[in-house]
């Protein structure tokens, strides 16, 4: 029960829930992102490269395949090179959206600056005093004016 109990409280902090949503919405920018790779930047690309389509390119490591999905249905073991491409542009996207994001973030954070004391030390006796104080409280000794 203790660390049924104990769950619960770690659950119900803020950070999990933040987190929680952060994964959901990374996952679905992720999706966005992808999609807009696939269907967006890359058609163009490949057209600009001569009509190619890169989610077909591939290596075959056992036979001659005129395409992807042939090499699949044969069973033939295949390096993508095309849909790895495909792959490292969304994380560049992503990766770089993620960056920006956190600079704004940071950017709009107020940076606070440190309270200022509102005591000083004695130096004969090392209590803490008010900093106008021209006599310490403790020890009775006569402080000089700052």
């Amino acid at each position: 029960m203790a660390l049924l109990k104990e769950f619960k409280e770690f659950a119900a902090r803020g950070n999990v829930v933040d987190l929680a949503v952060a994964v959901i919405m990374g996952g679905s920018f992720g999706k966005i992102v992808s999609s807009f790779v696939n269907d967006v930047i890359m058609p163009p690309v490949g057209l600009v490269l001569g009509n190619v389509n890169f989610s077909d390119l591939f290596v075959s490591l056992s036979g001659t395949y005129a395409t992807l999905e042939e090499a699949r249905k044969a069973g033939a073991p295949t390096i993508n090179y095309g849909i790895f491409a495909q792959a490292v542009l969304d994380f560049l996207i992503v990766a770089f959206v993620m960056f920006m994001m956190v600079k704004q973030i940071n950017r709009l954070k107020k940076v606070e600056a440190p309270p200022s004391p509102s005591t000083k030390d004695c130096p004969f006796c090392i209590s803490a005093i008010a900093l106008k104080a021209t006599r310490c409280p403790n020890c009775t000794s006569e402080l000089k004016a700052a």
